[in-house]
């Protein structure tokens, strides 16, 4: 099955809404993926039922092993690398796993797009964690929020690296792998430097998809522990509009092709954690949540919003779906399918 879309990680959330949408409009794809992940199986269960299998083939492999990724790309026109290791938490009590799963296993996935001879387009999902914490950009303690003091438009590509905690380090590593290859090899990668993603068919938990998880905690009367003070700022983005710059991505690449985007929801977009958060889910679900505090996590950025306009310019690509309409999306997405959180 040459000239298809490998995407590594595609039964994740992120992975499997974009197999869905490549299969809507007809293209053939290739989900490299182990399935470990909480959702995986039941999204390539709702693939399978949606595109009754055809379109679509599913290797059940890990990102570690480098000959089973060449295998895979070898007929492949575009690569979306999402297979992660995603937790800070987990990265911390287990570096090395975490390590040869998003450094090493983006070397592999790199190499097999280079070993292919087909210069497929390559897409990485990175993560606003490699600027670290950011302690050189001045921050300000609003009522319910922080903000950056001298960043209107938030932080832009241009703000220095800082990798901090295992976690940063590896998909850092990742990040400025997939640059090089495009300077040392001419492969047309792409780095989207992701901030926090969030809609449908994503099985959030405590250590990743803040928001989510704190829907279907609530929505199933499970426990929620804020990590600090709740104040901590993050623009977010709805998995649409995500899809929508990954799409722009690849039609540009005259544009995009070894360049590296802050992509998220923006300052329009952004929201704290709980202090802004937990009211809009407590009127959502008619009632209060209970929640319980623990201390800061290791490297979190008290504010992290994108400065999309580099996207925008270049890519021609700025957010749809707004904060109330996506926050509905997701939540009711989870009232309708709770037989999926039991």
């Amino acid at each position: 099955m040459a000239g298809y879309t490998l995407i590594t990680g595609g039964a994740g959330f992120i992975g499997s809404n974009y197999a869905a949408r490549c299969l809507a409009r007809g293209e053939k794809v290739v989900i490299f993926d182990n399935l470990s992940r909480r959702g995986a199986e039941r999204n390539i269960e709702w693939l399978s039922d949606r595109f009754d299998r055809k379109g679509f083939e599913l290797i059940r492999e890990d990102i570690r092993n480098a000959a089973a990724i060449q295998d895979a790309a070898r007929g492949a026109d575009k690569i979306v690398h999402l297979a992660a290791q995603v937790a800070v938490t987990t990265s911390v009590t287990d570096p090395r796993t975490d390590f040869e799963i998003n450094a090493g296993g983006t070397f592999n996935a790199l190499e097999a797009a280079r070993l292919s001879g087909r210069k497929p387009a390559f897409l990485y999902a990175s993560t606003n964690k490699v600027y670290g914490g950011m302690e050189d950009v001045e921050v300000v303690e609003l009522p319910t929020r922080y903000d950056y003091k001298d960043l209107p438009d938030g932080a832009s590509e241009l703000q220095p690296l800082d990798f901090h905690s295992p976690y940063g380090c590896s998909k850092g590593s990742g990040d400025q792998y997939v640059r090089d290859y495009h300077r040392i090899y001419d492969l047309p990668t792409i780095v989207f430097r992701q901030s926090c993603i969030y809609g449908t068919r994503q099985f959030g938990v405590e250590d990743q998809g803040w928001l989510a998880w704190f829907i279907i905690a609530a929505v199933t009367d499970r426990p929620i522990t804020i990590y600090g003070n709740g104040k901590q700022v993050r623009d977010v983005l709805f998995i649409e509009d995500l899809l929508d710059a990954y799409d722009a991505a690849f039609r540009h690449l005259d544009q995009s092709a070894g360049q590296v985007f802050n992509i998220g929801g923006g300052r329009e977009n952004s929201i704290s954690v709980w202090a802004e958060f937990g009211p809009q889910l407590e009127n959502l679900i008619g009632k209060s949540v209970k929640t319980k505090n623990r201390e800061w996590r290791p490297g979190d950025q008290p504010v992290f919003i994108s400065d999309i306009g580099k996207a925008s310019q270049l890519l021609n690509w700025t957010p749809k779906v707004n904060l109330e309409q996506g926050i509905r999306r997701l939540y009711d997405w989870v009232k309708e399918n709770q037989n999926l959180f039991s």
